[in-house]
């Protein structure tokens, strides 16, 4: 037997004499359910299935897993099956690697095979009556851990897709919705915590791979192309590149669009790189690249489809992206967790500062955690929050040693990683990178998720793929637009009587402003402190020690805290507002109030493709009654007000009547 062990007497003297493993004692130890319910020889079952059932109910209460091994026969042909083995999984030895240049290539795997030598062996009775299986031999001896029962469960052996769940999945799979969120749908569905299915991802993207045909696999990724190059002849501002393998089949594609190459132009500096979904028609990971508008709306930079999530893919999908954006690399690129990305931003981006995503990292939360924490879940979550945006690195370490601590989770490996790259995500060690706020994980994360889940959705018609996704975009830059007015048109409230937040109210935007207002509002809470020269020290009125120091440079007017918020934001701290306010400024320096985001006045609307875009009929009139209905509303507030408003409208409809009519611009009516 390869690799085995009999414990019992020579193999060829089965079934009369059969011994039990010196090894059998150490059955279960440590578990007394799994010792009450060990093999033992002489124990006899109806059929050889129903042997190996039982051995695999306490192989699994034990961690590990078993797999039929050898069959034999005895006294000649025609006595059938009389003996039958049955090994730890981690019995024998590697298969031979196969020959350099032979005809079938093998996939260079680890084998965890270790030559173990647990085994159960059981033989076929022939007396009288109805023939039984009784075990002749038996050993529970191994060469290796056995694995607790959190890790046991993901052996393949006990990794199991029902035949209702295999409905399910494929029904999700065709309707474009993700294998993360498939596996959390059933999650919710199957009342089980988090990372407790009996299936893994890996095990729905292989069930997903077998239901799908090559051919139609080809035909679908030559469609995805087709599409490219139809959109390209009646776009010719769209932009896309593709590569294939050695078999013809698509290897990766990224695409972007004439609107998107305008928006990277004014807001490329901060960038989301998401790649945490698949495209799950093609098995193909799906990256994303987005960002933030001067009024704090998602706007989209491109696309990208990648058969291997190696660095080699990632490191095509940047090129290509940085070929798109006019070779324009952002300051800060912000990804989930993923080494072969890491390596490739080293590689392809060496002047951009990497980052991670404090909402990526967070969505893995629950499965990493839940079931961990318990109840503290919670708790622990919100002391997460609160310390990635302490003040200062020292403050940061102290306070996740105390956290550790509090919830005891020495060891935890996920604990241990994040802690390691800490550098990358907690906002101490980020202060001073640029990152336009994409950093702050509540009020930012939020519309780009909505926004990124739209893009998804579009995988529901793979056939239009690349066409829904124009419409995604297209529709997101108009509702921009909407949105970009509504907060022009709202009455802005100032809440001190600084002058220099009346002057911030008419040159940024209101998103913008509001992020500053609130550092001017609590401004009033700080004391400021001339040290000597052009040194001063900020800190909190109810603080007796500690503070920011900051440098000013009267002559070039520059001002520098510790605290880099305008470094990392674009967006004055509270610290240098009171320093401007002691200084009497009435008005924040240019320079201090970034082009990135002021009241720039829009480019005129246009399509994907550069070109003057025709609203609809009915979204125009939409948008004009928006207006009237936020004049009317404004005008109403005092009787001076009122006067304006009927003055300047009856001027403007004098004007308007004096331009010539036409039915392209009504409604339909004649």
């Amino acid at each position: 037997m390869e690799g085995g062990a009999s414990s019992g007497s020579g193999e060829d003297d089965y079934p009369d004499e059969a011994r039990l493993s010196l090894e059998t004692s150490e059955a279960g130890e440590g578990d007394p359910a799994a010792a009450a319910a060990a093999p033992y020889v002489g124990q006899r079952f109806p059929t050889h299935d129903a042997a190996y059932e039982f051995y695999s109910g306490f192989a699994r209460r034990c961690g590990f897993s078993i797999r039929r091994h050898r069959t034999e026969g005895k006294d000649g042909v025609g006595k059938g099956l009389t003996r039958r083995y049955f090994v730890c999984h981690r019995a024998g030895s590697a298969p031979a690697k196969p020959l350099a240049g032979a005809a079938k290539p093998q996939r260079n795997r680890m084998s965890s095979r270790c030559g173990c030598q647990a085994y159960m062996r059981i033989g076929r009775s022939a007396g009288e009556g109805t023939p039984e299986w009784r075990v002749t031999g038996f050993s529970n001896h191994h060469n290796h851990g056995l694995l607790g029962q959190d890790n046991v469960r993901l052996l393949p052996a006990y990794r199991v897709i029902s035949g209702s769940d295999k409905d399910r999945i494929l029904m999700f799979a065709k309707s474009g919705i993700s294998v993360q969120q498939m596996m959390r749908i059933m999650e919710l569905e199957k009342c089980v915590e988090p990372g407790n299915l009996p299936f893994t991802e890996k095990d729905v993207r292989n069930l997903i791979q077998s239901f799908r045909k090559v051919g139609q696999e080809d035909e679908e990724s030559i469609d995805l192309i087709r599409m490219c190059k139809n959109f390209k002849e009646k776009d010719h501002s769209f932009k896309y590149e593709f590569t294939k393998d050695d078999n013809n089949r698509l290897e990766n594609i990224a695409w972007t669009y004439a609107s998107s190459v305008q928006s990277y132009e004014m807001f490329g500096d901060a960038v989301v790189f998401d790649t945490t979904h698949r495209l799950a028609a093609l098995d193909m990971l799906i990256g994303i690249w987005v960002g933030l508008n001067n009024y704090g709306i998602p706007c989209f930079f491109g696309c990208t489809l990648l058969r291997k999530g190696n660095q080699e893919s990632f490191a095509w999908a940047l090129q290509v992206f940085l070929n798109f954006m006019n070779r324009k690399a952002p300051q800060t690129i912000l990804t989930d967790q993923n080494a072969h990305l890491k390596e490739a931003i080293e590689k392809e981006l060496p002047s951009t500062k990497h980052a991670l995503c404090v909402w990526l990292i967070a969505a893995r939360f629950p499965s990493w955690f839940s079931a961990v924490l318990g109840d503290s879940y919670n708790d622990w979550t919100s002391e997460f929050y609160r310390l990635c945006n302490t003040e200062n690195t020292m403050d940061f370490d102290h306070g996740w040693s105390d956290m550790v601590n509090h919830y005891r989770l020495h060891g935890n490996r996920h604990i241990a990683s994040l802690f390691t790259s800490r550098n990358l995500w907690a906002l101490p060690y980020l202060r001073g990178h640029f990152s336009a706020g994409l950093t702050a994980s509540a009020t930012v994360s939020k519309p780009i998720n909505v926004f990124i889940q739209r893009i998804l959705g579009a995988q529901t018609c793979l056939a239009h793929f690349i066409e829904q996704i124009a419409e995604v975009v297209a529709y997101k830059v108009q509702a921009g637009e909407q949105d970009m007015m509504q907060q022009n048109l709202q009455n802005i409230s100032l809440k001190t009587s600084v002058a220099m937040e009346g002057h911030a109210a008419a040159v940024l935007t209101p998103y913008a402003f509001s992020k500053l207002q609130d550092e001017l509002v609590a401004s009033a809470h700080y004391a400021s402190f001339h040290l000597q020269g052009c040194v001063f020290l900020v800190r909190h009125h109810a603080s007796a020690e500690g503070g920011c120091s900051l440098t000013w440079n009267r002559r070039e007017e520059l001002i520098s805290c510790s605290c880099q918020m305008f470094e990392s934001t674009g967006i004055l701290c509270r610290h240098a507002l009171r320093v401007l306010s002691t200084l009497n400024y009435f008005q924040i320096p240019d320079h201090y109030l970034p082009l990135r985001w002021r009241r720039t006045q829009p480019p005129h609307s246009k399509s994907l493709n550069g070109a003057p875009r025709h609203c609809k009929a009915s979204d125009r009139m939409e948008a004009l009654q928006s207006v009237v209905s936020a004049l009317v509303s404004e005008a109403a507030k005092s009787n001076e007000r009122m006067d304006l408003a009927t003055k300047e409208v009856t001027l403007l409809l004098v004007r308007i009547r004096q331009q010539p009519a036409s039915v392209h611009g009504s409604s339909g009516k004649r």
